[in-house]
């Protein structure tokens, strides 16, 4: 039996899974900050506004896919 591997090239270009991974990233720093007792001075949401501000262009420069439009039209 032979099981294919992920395509990584492929998922990172989807853009609910790179949001999905940017969110788990910034919310794992963000954990593991507070657990040493670090407070950032910028919050987490407004890293997350940032992170998801640059997916959007990304997604509108044709970088990132949205999967919920298949080809090129609507």
């Amino acid at each position: 039996m032979h099981v294919k591997g992920i395509n990584w090239k492929l998922r990172l270009q989807n853009k609910a899974t790179v949001v999905a991974l940017c969110s788990a990233a910034l919310t794992f720093v963000y954990t593991v900050l507070g657990l040493f007792g670090v407070v950032p001075s910028v919050t987490q949401t407004t890293a997350g506004d940032f992170v998801m501000a640059a997916l959007n262009v990304l997604t509108a420069l044709g970088v990132l896919v949205d999967p919920t439009t298949p080809g090129v039209t609507d």
